[in-house]
């Protein structure tokens, strides 16, 4: 592991996108995705907030956390050595003969992969695979969180088995929510494991559950950036993505971290934080926006799964600052740098205009923004590893030219 990215505290997240009732028509989703993906990301408008059959969780951060109060973020959270316990091989021994506990592996080069997934975790002492480990995380601290618990019943295991083996074969279903207790019961051992993550570990073996990894698909690595929160606030953070039949009834804030929660569609998030009514950090922005190209939930769920198995690419944005805005620069870009994972502290300045910033650059890859709640993705490169390319810039295209 590049010994610089061990000041990083190691974390998962899940992007859950639950289904509604509303069907996504001919004419929304022409409105949503006119005629497919420009070269360079960018629209003057939002999708139509109601042209998707499906919302998002959105969870508030208590205004007296010390990383990023009051910002609306994807459930998730440290990972914690319980995680990684031998424990889970008990719990999970009908698939330890399954490739990677029935997961599968990417076709990504190990030389390419982001060192959070291609450590490996027997040398630090863990028989639980990272790919396993990080997946239970996000599972675990969206439960925390919100009270949606992601788990699959052990009376359904042989059949999750014969799907696995079939899975190349067969249409890929959107995730259930299954009840595996009363509401009662589960608040109890939400109010445990809150306590003591151990507690997970626990809670499976009673309640004869397991955490439903499978149902997680590999989407993306982001860094902390270098300069915005100190050097006790950097994460390393797996993103995953998960596709529900249907918003769970039970999502409930734990009042301590988390105050507030909110199910939207992506675009309906975006118009909100362009209205200044919440704020979300750029990998909320970044990854919302991309989710804007899928107006229908199973065409979301196919593509995710799909392209989980190309792998991801880590991703530390690098912070450029002038007076009248900041750039995040992310991999690709030509003004990135190289090992740009490796600079711990770098914040570069400049003096241009946006305009002269984007001129003659025939690589780029980086969010602009004239103030914490007007920011564009803007993008001239392809994409890697199969992934997506996001839907808008926001109002800032029309604003810049006369600004700056």
């Amino acid at each position: 592991m590049n010994t610089a990215l061990r000041h990083w505290k190691e974390a998962a997240t899940v992007i859950l996108a639950a289904g509604t009732r509303h069907k996504v028509t001919v004419d929304s989703l022409t409105r949503c995705v006119g005629k497919g993906p420009s070269a360079v990301s960018g629209h003057s408008s939002l999708p139509d907030k109601l042209a998707f059959d499906y919302n998002v969780l959105l969870l508030k951060r208590s205004g007296t956390s010390g990383f990023m109060p009051n910002a609306y973020v994807f459930p998730g959270g440290l990972v914690d050595s319980s995680d990684f316990s031998s424990e889970w091989l008990d719990l999970f021994k009908s698939f330890r003969r399954s490739p990677n506990f029935g997961l599968g592996f990417v076709k990504q080069p190990p030389e390419t992969r982001p060192p959070i997934f291609a450590t490996d975790r027997k040398k630090l002492g863990s028989p639980i695979p990272g790919d396993v480990a990080f997946r239970i995380c996000a599972v675990r601290e969206t439960f925390e969180e919100s009270g949606v618990l992601l788990v699959v019943p052990k009376e359904e295991e042989s059949t999750l088995l014969n799907g696995i083996e079939n899975k190349r074969d067969s249409q890929p279903e959107l995730t259930r929510i299954t009840d595996v207790c009363d509401e009662s019961e589960l608040a109890k051992w939400r109010v445990l494991v809150n306590d003591n993550p151990s507690n997970f570990i626990r809670m499976c073996r009673e309640l004869e559950c397991l955490p439903n990894i499978w149902a997680l698909h590999e989407w993306g690595n982001w860094l902390t950036p270098t300069g915005v929160y100190g050097k006790q606030r950097r994460y390393d953070t797996a993103f995953y993505i998960c596709c529900l039949q249907e918003t769970p009834p039970h999502t409930l804030q734990d009042e301590k971290e988390i105050v507030h929660f909110k199910w939207s569609t992506p675009s309906e998030i975006l118009h909100s934080y362009q209205a200044r009514e919440m704020w979300i950090a750029p990998p909320q922005f970044y990854d919302l926006s991309r989710m804007c190209r899928f107006p229908s939930l199973q065409d979301l769920h196919s593509f995710s799964r799909r392209r989980a198995s190309e792998g991801c690419e880590q991703w530390l944005p690098i912070r450029m600052v002038s007076d009248n805005y900041y750039i995040s620069l992310l991999p690709g870009d030509e003004l990135y740098p190289e090992e740009g994972s490796c600079q711990m502290n770098v914040t570069l300045n400049t003096d241009q205009s946006l305009d002269e910033m984007h001129q003659g650059s025939s690589a780029l890859h980086r969010i602009v923004a004239l103030d914490p709640y007007t920011a564009a993705a803007v993008i001239t490169i392809t994409p890697r590893y199969n992934h997506l390319l996001p839907f808008t810039r926001s109002s800032l295209t029309t604003r810049t030219s006369s600004q700056l």
